[in-house]
């Protein structure tokens, strides 16, 4: 019988820790297999956030830091400057990336640090119960909205795609989702991409991976992703943000 599909080598065989249907596992899947289709797994050093993928050195069968919350990208800069051969990305989380990292990416984008962030927003506080996040849209329900996200209290939710696009040292931006087969092949797609524009020294790249939280959403997995297409991505476009290889000009140059 001929193999139409099998584990990438990027992966460990850890059993994971993330609820029932969570897209956690998709993503990482789709980041261990660009990770072994580029040639990169023996050169690459993971960084992990603190939040619902606190654990993920455990999943990527590459080296890993950890790192404080929201210091990801502060930690994957130090790493590139002393390893620059190296492929160096962060997994993060909206609490960890857009609430208490958000001086950090800012500043490692500016920068144009030839790092890739991977960015999960599932528009909530996971981790730690469902607690509104800067990225929860408005009138969204959560522990501490319980009435909905008041945009006059609690300001607008955060466009993070949107807001580094303007930067210059950024290279690449693109915001995808894996609802899916054909989101998850356009994300795919997208993530190779960003480790591509890193191998070639064009700056900073994000993927911004809109993703679903059933647990905390209070939904089935075949619910939140309904709910995804019909809220979040009204709200945050799927597209690419900013590609220097488009425009034939390269922050680093």
């Amino acid at each position: 019988m001929a193999v139409v599909f099998e584990k990438t080598k990027g992966l460990t065989d850890k059993e994971t820790h993330y609820c029932p249907g969570c897209t956690h596992g998709i993503i990482h899947r789709l980041v261990a297999e660009c990770l072994e289709e580029l040639g990169l797994l023996g050169t690459t050093v993971g960084v992990a956030s603190v939040g619902c993928s606190v654990m993920a050195y455990d999943y990527f069968n590459c080296d890993m830091v950890q790192a404080p919350h929201g210091r990801a990208p502060a930690v994957a800069t130090g790493l590139k400057r002393a390893l620059p051969q190296n492929t160096i990305f962060t997994y993060q989380g909206d609490g960890d990336l857009a609430a208490i990292g958000t001086a950090e990416t800012v500043h490692a984008a500016t920068r144009g640090e030839n790092i890739t962030i991977i960015f999960v927003n599932n528009a909530i506080y996971g981790m730690t119960g469902g607690q509104m996040a800067p990225t929860t849209l408005p009138n969204q329900v959560t522990q501490t909205s319980p009435y909905g996200r008041d945009v006059h209290t609690a300001g607008y939710p955060i466009r993070m795609c949107e807001m580094l696009s303007t930067l210059s040292g950024v290279a690449y931006a693109e915001r995808v989702t894996v609802i899916s087969p054909q989101t998850i092949r356009n994300a795919k797609k997208a993530i190779k991409k960003a480790f591509t524009v890193q191998k070639e020294g064009k700056g900073f790249s994000i993927i911004e991976v809109l993703s679903t939280c059933p647990t905390n959403w209070g939904m089935s997995p075949i619910e939140a992703m309904g709910w995804l297409k019909d809220n979040m991505i009204p709200y945050y476009p799927l597209g690419v943000y900013k590609d220097v290889s488009e425009e034939g000009v390269f922050p680093n140059d």
